[in-house]
Formats: structure tokens, sequence, C-alpha cells
């Protein structure tokens, strides 16, 4: 039975066209996938759906899906607050009438609110966006279900079906949209000096591997694999007087390369043993977020493996950093004074679980809410600082929180500091950190140098070191140190 619609002959365009397809729509004779699309449809009331899809990702494993789930959950929020707290009362619309499609189709209580746009539609298109910044398989796999979700609301007579193209083009501009202040992170390594070929270390020998079982990573079964596979290796544990232990054993003639099976700051601190030494360094990944084996593109035990027994090594860049006449302090990632610790302690405590670029806003904020100005000196400039960042290395993206860094081999560092000399910098700081504006905010400034100084002029404040907060000063000289770290890598990191 052809079903009753209102006469569209002086609707525009759209209007006629919403009118056709809907009874088109409602000519195809029932099937099971009646059921089907209206279980769906309300399945993704109140954004069940995804938050369940989004709780299977986390679950499944890895960074990447743990990254995806989360995008795809801060897009939805923002696209169901758009489309249902903003668009809908500009924009509002009648629904189609109970009778455009057929009984069996309809829901027992319709939505009243204005039909335009899909608030469903929103949501499943800015879920799936967001998924396919992170990861584009994954959202391959999920496409069809958001799809299905934004026909079920044309389906079941709910909506127009350009109330779903609108809103699905409103979730997916929102989704894209969150680049802009949440930078994706390419996990490319790091563009290093050129390949090496320097000794092998076969099975260890030679090798002087410190390992610290406190870092916090997955180490038990890593490290159980790598006595396995280095059997000639001498291994030693991290102790409290580290450096002097290096300095010993590393001197011997028989040692003919480090290795670091650890977290950032220990590799740090054997990174500068083997520069002293001038010996190869090996890194294995097994620390809790392992930066520097990430951005050199030895994460993988197996990747640093292949390079000892081929040979193959690169030189890369270090940092230095000299503290009120201090011994220096060697750091392979980065180096930062005023709230900046602060800010480090708290990103690394949220990011396993919510990923770097979430968990930096939050310890951005948090940060920047407890932190005191810091008059200081930089290269000579009198100003007022909240925190100061130095980088070994080109970071990127370079107006917002750093999140990669994809040169290591200039001998550059990445100076990145937060005025505190600007009226209502606090304030418009997070509010620049929030919108992604932090490039146009006078109180951020960036800059790439060889060297910095940098004296505080209120007293002592503390230094972080590759995520170590463990000394404090007031007068500190950073120094780039190019192509002084002979790092095994293969030839082809993945």
């Amino acid at each position: 039975m052809r079903q009753r619609i209102p006469n569209p002959s002086r609707r525009k365009l759209a209007g006629r066209v919403d009118a056709w397809l809907v009874a088109r729509t409602a000519r195809v004779r029932p099937t099971p996938a009646d059921r089907f699309l209206r279980t769906l449809s309300r399945s993704a009331n109140y954004n069940r759906l995804w938050l369940v899809m989004a709780a299977m990702l986390a679950l499944g494993g890895g960074r990447g899906p743990r990254r995806a789930a989360l995008r795809g959950l801060v897009s939805v929020a923002l696209a169901g607050s758009v489309a249902n707290g903003v668009a809908k009362p500009l924009f509002p619309r009648r629904r189609p009438p109970d009778e455009s499609v057929p009984f069996v189709r309809r829901l027992v209580t319709p939505p009243v609110s204005s039909s335009f746009p899909s608030g469903h539609a929103a949501s499943a298109a800015a879920f799936v966006t967001g998924v396919a910044l992170e990861s584009p398989a994954t959202a391959v796999a999920i496409a069809p279900i958001a799809a299905a979700v934004g026909y079920s609301r044309v389906h079941i007579g709910v909506h127009w079906p350009s109330d779903v193209l609108a809103g699905a083009a409103l979730g997916s501009a929102i989704a894209l949209g969150t680049r802009r202040w949440w930078a994706r992170r390419e996990d490319v390594p790091a563009e290093l000096g050129q390949l090496r070929q320097i000794a092998p270390v076969s099975n260890g020998s030679g090798l002087l591997l410190v390992t610290n079982a406190q870092s916090g990573g997955s180490g038990a079964d890593q490290l159980r694999s790598l006595r396995e596979r280095l059997t000639a290796a001498e291994i030693v544990e991290v102790n409290d007087d580290l450096a002097a232990q290096l300095d010993h054993r590393a001197s011997r003639d028989d040692v003919v390369a480090l290795g670091v099976f650890g977290g950032d700051g220990t590799v740090s601190a054997v990174a500068a043993a083997a520069i002293e030494h001038g010996l190869p360094l090996a890194v294995f990944a097994g620390g809790t977020l392992n930066h520097f084996a990430r951005d050199t593109g030895v994460e993988r035990l197996e990747h640093t493996l292949t390079a000892l027994e081929s040979g193959e090594a690169v030189q890369t860049d270090t940092a230095l950093v000299r503290s009120d006449g201090l011994a220096p302090r060697t750091f392979v990632n980065t180096a930062s004074l005023g709230g900046y610790p602060d800010f480090v302690r708290t990103r690394e405590r949220w990011e396993p679980r919510l990923g770097k670029w979430p968990a930096a806003g939050i310890a951005m904020v948090t940060a920047l809410s407890r932190a005191q100005p810091l008059p200081a000196t930089i290269d000579g400039v009198d100003t007022a600082i909240w925190m100061l960042f130095v980088g070994n290395g080109h970071y990127r993206p370079t107006d917002q929180v750093p999140m990669a860094r994809p040169l290591l081999h200039q001998g550059t560092l990445d100076v990145r500091y937060l005025r505190a000399d600007v009226p209502f910098s606090r304030i418009r700081l997070i509010w620049a950190t929030l919108t992604g504006t932090l490039d146009r905010s006078a109180t951020y400034v960036h800059r790439r140098a060889e060297r910095l100084t940098v004296h505080i002029d209120s007293g002592p404040v503390a230094l972080a070191t590759d995520g170590e907060v463990d000394s404090s000063g007031t007068d500190f000289a950073f120094t780039s140190r190019p192509a002084t770290l002979t790092l095994f890598r293969p030839a082809d990191p993945h």
C-alpha cells in the first residue's frame, strides 16, 4: 500500500528531494532488516554504541587503537553538543509524519526535538572520522556501521535524508577540526645521521648491558628474551651510583659496546657513559613511554638485536645542560624548568591511559593553574616565564604541545617557553592551548638554537631531564652536541 506523505509542490528543491526519497524508502517491502535497523538506531541513543566500540578498541591493546578510541569519543562529544545543543535550536524543522513509513518500522516513542540536523548521524560520522585520523584501517571496518546508523534514521521515519547528510557533514568537520589543537602523532622514526657500518656484536659478546627493572614497562618477559638472545653479554642492574659503576666497567678493554634496557631516564645516563668512553649504544625499550627508542626507530627489541648482529649504526645528536657549576648532565629528549617538571609528571601519569595529547592537555592546564611566575634572564633578555622546554632536535608541531621529533641530527635545540609577563597570561595560555591558537599567542615563544643560557632571578628551581627531576639551580647553560652518540639501528627500522 502506498504511503501518504505531504504534498511537496510548494517545498524547496531539498524538501522535494527529501519527500521523494522518503517515499521511495517507504515502498520497500518489510524484511528482517527493519528490526535490525530499528535496533541499531536505538543502540546509538546517548552514544552507547560508540562508547562500546571505543572500549573494544581500547581493550584491543596498542597505542594506535587507544588513540583512535579516545579521539573518536572526543569527536562524538563535541559533535553531539554542537548538533543537539546549538544547531537544532537554531534550525527548527518538523520531523517526517508518522505515516511516512510503514508501522513495523516506527519507534514507539519517536523524538520530538528538531529534525535538523541528525544528532545520530553527526555522532556516527564524528566517531568514524576521529578513528580514521589515528587508524584508517580500523575506520574502514567501522564505517559501514556508521553509515547504517545514519540510514536507519530515515528508514524508521524520524529524519529526512538531508538531516542525515547535514549531520554527517557536521560530525566529520568537527572530528577533522580536532587536528588543529590535537596533533596527530605520526609513528615514523626521526631522520638521523648517515648509516655507518661498525663491528658487529654477536650474541652480546663484549656488550655491557645495563638493566632497570623498575622502569615501569612490561619488562620481565622482554628481559628474559634478551638474556636468551645475548648469552655472552655482561648484564648489570641499575644502582644508586650508576655513573661511577659505568665509568669503572666501561673503561675495560673487553667492553666494545654499551646496552641499556629501561626508560628514558636510564637511557640518558647510559648514553652519557657511551659518549664519554667512545662506545656505541644499543637501546632496548624497557620503560613505560620510551620516547627516545620510539623516535629513533628502535622501539622493538628485534630492531636493536638485528642491528647488533649486522653492525649497523647511526650517529645521533644529544644535548648537555650545566647548572651552577655542577657536573654537566646529558639528555637525549628534553630538559625543562619551572612548571614544566610538574607538567611532565602529570602527563606521564595519564599518557598510558589517555594518549599523549589528552594527557598533555590535562597536564598543561594543571601545571599552569599551580605554577608561579619565574623572573628570568634568557640569553641576556629579562622576562618572566611559567615554564621552559628545551628539546634535543626538532620537535613538532611548532604551535602545539610537542608530539613528535622528525629530525635528530642537525645540532639544534628546540626552545619553547611560556611568558608570564603578559597581561592575563595564565588565562590566555590555557585558552590558546585548548583552542589550538598557541602560535598566535603573545605568551608563547618558540625558536631553535645551538645553545641557550638561562638565569633564574628568584632562587633555585627544579631541573627535569628526560623525565627525571633530581636537581635544581639558578644558572643553566644548554648546548646541542651534534652526532655525539653512535646508536645501533638497522638500515630499515620498519
